[in-house]
């Protein structure tokens, strides 16, 4: 799963029925999850604009 340039590490957890993903190749940890594909997909969109919301913010590059 990739958006604006970064992909999603996704894994199942069984024990809580969710598809758990962190932004895969970055320097911080940057998690999220849904019960869903359509869930997680956007979950992982919100990440990623949130994560490169905040570095500009921190006027740092992601």
């Amino acid at each position: 799963m990739n958006y604006q340039g970064y992909a999603a590490r996704i894994e199942y957890s069984e024990e809580d029925g969710l598809f758990v993903g962190h932004i895969a190749g970055i320097k911080d940890v940057v998690g999220f999850h849904g019960e869903s594909v359509q869930v997680f997909r956007a979950a992982f969109e919100e990440a990623v604009v949130d994560y490169l919301d905040t570095c500009a913010k921190l006027g740092r590059a992601p």
